[in-house]
């Protein structure tokens, strides 16, 4: 079993690894508010990591290496997440009251029921999530994942000298982080709040759609602000690296708003569109109230009020800092370009206060 869901003690770091980057956050508390002792984002190697996975675990292990560097946090233990596509889940039903060994022993029992592998292949946890006081059972959230998949992060955390503390689900961290952002919504309704939180990362498009606060549909699409990289690359005959400084600095010709940037945003728009029609047909829904963006691509100009237009639905970009107080070693402008992109990394420091 592994830690999934159990608690922890303080100080506790949020690292995400993404196809493009490492990016590390500490949190600490300043009164009744959270405050961001310090943070740091540095990019991968191209290919480092593919399809959720790292190939090149030397890459990664010099990127976080770096970002321990330039961050210099107070603690080594960290949290980090595997995606929700690498994660079985299923609510099981057990008697109440029984203790967490009697749980654990009845879920290696019914295990086989729900994972479709050998269960020395699998790294398992369980939550309580509550008690049907009318049949005396209670809800138990089982959680699993394959081992090679957390033994890989382990590897890579321990060679760049981390303390592995707590692996999580990228799910559960977007919830997380999300309880910060919810108050920043302008939600006419009282009753069901649906909010649509839309992660654009460098090569993957992750669409969470919120129902009170809790993740009810997520999906994956191969699309992202790599797809922006390699046009500007392309166009003008620059390398990957130079491209992507241009892109964060604008420092570009004239026609690149109105022949890459915009066919990008419109592009960006039109795969989230699809993504939300997706969930409207296989679920009873057929609206949500809110659309947050998140991830790298958030802060591409002009993304914001281009959703927003297209899809009818209000929009704002992901700002889970915006309530914090900031140590001394943060840069506010720095974090306030890089809070969208910092989600995940959030809902796993976030851990530190479980």
């Amino acid at each position: 079993m592994f830690s999934f869901l159990h608690k922890r003690s303080p100080n506790i770091l949020g690292l995400d690894i993404t196809s493009s980057a490492v990016k590390l956050l500490e949190l600490g508390r300043d009164g009744q508010r959270f405050r961001v002792e310090s943070y740091g984002v540095y990019p991968l190697p191209p290919d480092a990591v593919n399809e959720r996975r790292i190939d090149d675990i030397d890459g990664v292990v010099k990127a976080i290496s770096k970002v321990l560097e330039r961050a210099r946090p107070a603690t080594r233990q960290v949290a980090v997440a595997v995606p929700g596509t690498s994660v079985i889940t299923k609510t099981l039903t057990l008697r109440a009251h029984m203790s967490d060994d009697e749980v654990e022993n009845q879920i290696m029992v019914e295990a086989d029921q729900y994972i479709p592998f050998a269960l020395d292949e699998v790294a398992m946890d369980f939550d309580r999530v509550r008690h049907l006081q009318e049949d005396n059972k209670e809800e138990i959230l089982l959680v699993a994942c394959r081992r090679d998949t957390t033994q890989r992060l382990d590897e890579v955390l321990v060679a760049a000298g981390l303390v592995p503390t707590i692996i999580d689900v990228e799910t559960y961290a977007v919830e997380r982080a999300f309880a910060l952002i919810r108050h920043q919504l302008a939600l006419e309704t009282d009753e069901e709040e649906m909010v649509a939180i839309v992660d654009i990362g460098a090569s993957v498009t992750t669409l969470s759609v919120m129902l009170n606060g809790e993740v009810l549909y997520s999906r994956d699409q191969m699309f992202g602000g790599k797809q922006l990289t390699d046009e500007i690359q392309n166009r003008y005959g620059i390398t990957r690296e130079e491209a992507g400084l241009a892109k964060k600095r604008g420092a570009l010709p004239d026609d690149y708003e109105s022949e890459i940037l915009q066919p990008f945003r419109e592009a960006v728009a039109q795969q989230i569109h699809r993504s939300l029609q997706l969930f409207f047909s296989s679920s009873q829904y057929n609206d949500v109230d809110y659309i947050v963006l998140a991830g790298g691509s958030a802060m591409v100009k002009g993304l914001v009020n281009e959703v927003q237009d297209y899809i009818g639905t209000p929009t704002l970009i992901a700002n889970p800092f915006a309530a914090m107080s900031l140590g001394s070693k943060v840069n506010a402008n720095a974090l306030s370009s890089d809070a969208p992109a910092l989600l995940i990394a959030c809902g796993l420091a976030l851990r530190s206060f479980d």
